[in-house]
């Protein structure tokens, strides 16, 4: 069973090897070619800021339990049927 499957690969195997690569020369402007590396930075300071978001997780927490109340009222009442009494009546009876 696996032998067989290893023999429908082999040539989509080798179709991939027949592949051409882009020419990837002259592809990076001159500048930049020989621009210099960019500085490092230590990393603390910005995983420092990182953590300073700004975002109050009990007031987020909130906000989120109010939408989801909202969406799950609103998600009721789309489950009640779409038609009244009378447009029901007037289907059935075929007008």
């Amino acid at each position: 069973m696996k032998l067989t499957r290893v023999l429908h690969l082999l040539p989509l195997i080798a179709l991939a090897a027949c592949t051409q690569f882009p020419e990837l020369e002259g592809t990076v402007a001159p500048e930049l070619e020989n621009a210099a590396y960019p500085d490092l930075l230590p990393l603390e300071p910005i995983l420092a800021q990182a953590g300073k978001s700004g975002v109050d997780p009990v007031q987020a927490q909130a906000g989120l339990e109010g939408r989801l109340a909202g969406l799950r009222a609103r998600a009721d009442r789309l489950r009640g049927s779409v038609l009244s009494g009378p447009e029901k009546q007037r289907l059935e009876r075929g007008l």
